[in-house]
């Protein structure tokens, strides 16, 4: 087993300037958005947005988490012509149960998280920051709402994507009042508005970021 190392995890990838090193070399990748996830303030019932990115003939799930049921997932992703066994990667946002729960869906895929990939029984350590699974598709490490958050950065033919749980909606909230570290999360905010043409938050649709997106 591996400890946790939170407490020896560097801060400096929030608070570093973006460099073209930073960005997807490439911007061929498509992106789909599976499930659109929310927040229900009568039930407590919540959902994590689910996203299939396709670059270089791999196909990749980002954040299969809660949702109603399995077909929530699956149902679109077969419309778009995958079968669960056709997943090569799943990358998780972090480690909530809301953003990783149906991780087992596929289970051909090695899946990626901020300090390691799983293939099987393989336990490959790899820090998330700068981790290029395609020649579209990077990891960045983008602390906040907890220490262990990383987003996916894309480039695609509409510009740069982030997937990201920095911002739950379109709205923010402007301070997240679980985060770990909110101070984290103001300085990772700056990093992705810096580059993102569009967000595709943990629990919303997808938008583009103004000067009214929350820092």
């Amino acid at each position: 087993m591996h400890d946790d190392g939170t407490a020896q995890r560097p801060a400096h990838y929030a608070l570093r300037a973006v460099t073209a090193a930073d960005l997807p070399l490439a911007r061929n990748a498509r992106f789909d958005l599976l499930l659109c996830g929310g927040l229900t303030d009568t039930d407590g019932g919540v959902s994590s947005s689910c996203s299939l990115v396709r670059d270089d003939g791999r196909v990749i799930v980002v954040d299969p988490g809660m949702a109603a049921d399995d077909d929530a997932i699956l149902d679109p992703l077969r419309v778009l012509g995958v079968e669960p066994r056709d997943v090569a990667d799943v990358i998780l946002g972090h480690h909530h149960p809301d953003h990783t729960l149906r991780a087992g869906l596929f289970v051909n895929a090695s899946v990626h998280d901020h300090w390691a990939t799983y293939r099987g029984t393989t336990w490959e350590d790899a820090d998330a920051e700068g981790r290029e699974l395609t020649s579209s598709v990077k990891l960045w490490r983008t602390p906040g709402h907890t220490a262990e958050d990383i987003a996916t950065v894309i480039g695609s033919a509409e510009g740069i994507l982030v997937l990201t749980h920095l911002w739950w909606n379109a709205q923010g909230p402007a301070v997240d009042p679980v985060a770990e570290d909110p101070e984290a999360i103001h300085a990772s905010r700056a990093r992705v508005l810096a580059v993102a043409d569009l967000i595709v938050p943990g629990h919303g649709a997808p938008f583009r970021p103004d000067a009214g997106t929350p820092r």
